[in-house]
């Protein structure tokens, strides 16, 4: 018998590469847990909303039980808070499910899906695991070209990925350019607009995508607790759609994907408004000491209105290697197609602080290995 066989396009799958746990690089470096700085996954710094802990502490969870199917107070919950139906609402296992749904509902072979070259690995690989034709579009300036998404939908294309802010590149599409958009993309074309740092965004510059979604019935918004609220680990994300999209989504959905400890958390979490602007004011006050680290540093970076910042280093799989032997992981993004640059999670004052030492140690190493 010969060996098993897979389709090209799962065997050709590239597996999403996560930055490395801290206990993983401490044994690797041998420092202690507490003496690693994590600055790769674009995590909240100042932890989970206390709120959502203490609605945890409180619950009692029974963990032998099955979680609500349908996700049920988390769905009323989000409904009430951007005042739309709840048949609007997908909830999911962080917003990278939401996507995965998305994709399963539009895309087999013989169809397309349209996306810009520096797209989050979600959207590729979930249109790659669906048998669909990518057309990726070059992005100049690492900012995404509407004009060029539009003009590559094929009659087969079903569905356009638009990261706003992108990731790994931080950059915002203005949001009026996303509604001319909208409005020149045909109706029969889903297009996914992915707000995982939305929160982040200043007030002035965000605009009103839900109220987008009211007008177009195309459009998909997906949106996460993982980064602002601080509750990656619990994975709990959520989408808004019409009730076409959304029921459709439901019905691939896995059952049971969203646990109770996550839906009360998030519930809790969205209501703690005081944690919400403390992380966006210490976000932005820390991310502009690391932009300021990096111009020190006379190293490029783009532009971010996230919680990360993307520099350009020279090598980034070296620089991200020299760094992790001073116990401080950043994220290489050669897998992007960016092999010199690398992704810096916004920390707080004592991770810049680390972070610039070991930056200033692995800048003396290769000036002293020359």
């Amino acid at each position: 018998m010969g060996p098993i066989q897979f389709p090209a396009h799962i065997a050709g799958l590239k597996p999403y590469v996560p930055g490395p746990p801290i206990e993983h690089v401490a044994a690797e470096v041998g420092m202690s847990v507490d003496r690693i700085v994590k600055l790769a996954s674009n995590e909240n710094p100042l932890g989970a909303s206390p709120r959502a802990l203490e609605a945890l502490a409180a619950a009692a969870i029974d963990v032998s039980r099955y979680s609500d199917p349908d996700v049920a107070k988390l769905t009323a919950a989000l409904a009430a808070h951007h005042d739309i139906p709840a048949e609007w609402v997908v909830a999911g296992a962080g917003s990278e499910s939401v996507i995965a749904m998305v994709a399963s509902v539009l895309l087999h072979g013989g169809r397309s899906a349209v996306y810009s070259q520096y797209s989050f690995q979600s959207f590729p690989n979930a249109t790659q695991r669906s048998g669909a034709s990518s057309i990726i579009v070059p992005s100049p300036n690492h900012v995404v070209d509407l004009a060029g998404l539009r003009d590559a939908i094929r009659a087969d294309t079903a569905a356009v990925y638009i990261a706003n802010p992108g990731n790994p590149t931080g950059t915002l599409t203005p949001f009026q350019e996303i509604v001319d958009f909208l409005e020149a993309v045909p109706p029969r074309v889903v297009v996914l607009l992915d707000e995982a740092y939305f929160e982040y965004v200043p007030t002035t510059e965000r605009g009103d995508s839900i109220a987008l979604v009211r007008r177009y019935p195309n459009l998909v918004v997906t949106r996460t607790f993982s980064k602002a609220y601080g509750l990656a680990g619990l994975r709990v994300g959520y989408g808004i759609c019409q009730p076409q999209i959304a029921d459709t989504m439901r019905r691939v959905r896995a059952p049971f994907s969203v646990t109770q400890a996550a839906e009360t958390a998030a519930i809790a979490a969205m209501c703690d408004t005081g944690f919400l602007d403390h992380t966006i004011a210490s976000n932005a006050t820390w991310r502009t000491q690391l932009e300021r680290t990096l111009r020190d540093m006379e190293l490029e970076s783009l532009p971010s209105v996230t919680n990360f910042v993307l520099a350009r280093v020279g090598s980034g799989k070296s620089f991200a290697a020299r760094l992790r032997m001073s116990g401080v992981i950043v994220r290489p993004v050669d897998n992007y197609g960016l092999p010199e640059w690398v992704r810096i999670s916004v920390g707080d004052a004592d991770d810049l602080a680390r972070l610039a030492s070991a930056m200033a140690e692995a800048r003396q190493f290769a000036t002293s290995s020359t």
